[in-house]
């Protein structure tokens, strides 16, 4: 076959191609973008919520990124509804209702949702009022005009992390005793310590109300008679790491509270707040299976 025979075929099969694009697409690239769109409705079964929000959009309100980023994202397959992956970029939700996980993590789907970290001073109750007048961590929460919900307390003369949010659910499986979720603390205290202080701590002090038991423990410093220690344990008893160490002979001249679960106070000042990134949030939904 000639070359110019060849080039009239070329170009008599594009013609052919274009007028089937153009009659419905029977042409073979036509097929293709046919099969990539099949391929994009069959992606998810997820049904569109009426007057639902775009899910990028959602993503994006929750802090996951930018608008473009969370269409990576989706794009990528990493972004479920209700447990399901959805790739569709419009796709439309309900987060009030409907639960969103990104890298399998859980969002804050919800605008109203707010979550804060508080370093609580020493001598500030743990309450939003007192009718003595004094000093309370509403004191420290000005900017927030919502009915925060305190997760667990710390002792009046305690200091350090607390988690302040108005999800109700979240609050209260984060301060019950039956998900674990662990509290680490810094504790200046009386030496000298002796070797088997961890042990008789992770073994378990029989205090008045009960054994009381510690996850870990390890001594940071050692500085004469004081020693600063770090104990992480899941108790919730009043007092509880205080008794612990006075049961054992090394009562506590100062106590900081540095964790709560994943979320580690850092470098917050006392009587300052921050609010919780949504990895933060989502790891504390883990960390309580929601």
């Amino acid at each position: 076959m000639s070359q110019r025979s060849r080039d009239q075929r070329d170009r008599d099969q594009r013609d052919r191609d274009q007028r089937d694009r153009d009659a419905g697409g029977l042409g073979q690239d036509g097929r293709d973008q046919d099969r990539r769109d099949d391929s994009d409705e069959d992606r998810d079964s997820l049904i569109d919520v009426p007057g639902g929000v775009r899910l990028q959009k959602v993503l994006a309100a929750a802090g996951v990124g930018s608008r473009r980023h969370c269409e990576e994202m989706i794009g990528e397959g990493r972004v479920e509804v209700d447990g399901e992956v959805v790739r569709r970029y419009g796709a439309r939700v309900d987060p009030q209702h409907q639960v969103i996980r990104v890298d399998g993590r859980r969002i804050p789907a919800r605008e109203d949702l707010v979550y804060v970290a508080l370093n609580k001073p020493a001598g500030v109750l743990t309450t939003m009022s007192d009718a003595r007048g004094r000093p309370t961590i509403a004191d420290y929460l000005p900017d927030h005009t919502e009915r925060l919900f305190h997760v667990g307390r710390l002792d009046y003369d305690t200091e350090g992390l607390m988690l302040l949010m108005n999800d109700g659910e979240l609050a209260h499986r984060l301060a019950h005793p039956r998900y674990g979720v662990l509290k680490t603390y810094l504790a200046d205290v009386a030496g000298p310590l002796p070797r088997d202080l961890g042990r008789q701590l992770t073994t378990g002090v029989q205090l008045s109300d009960g054994v009381a038991t510690a996850d870990r423990f390890r001594v940071l410093e050692r500085a004469g008679n004081r020693a600063l220690v770090e104990i992480t344990l899941h108790e919730g008893r009043k007092h509880i790491v205080r008794r612990m160490l006075a049961e054992t002979g090394h009562p506590v001249s100062r106590l900081v509270r540095t964790h709560v679960g994943p979320v580690a106070l850092g470098s917050l000042r006392p009587g300052t707040t921050r609010r919780l990134t949504p990895r933060e949030i989502g790891d504390l939904y883990a960390a309580v299976g929601l």
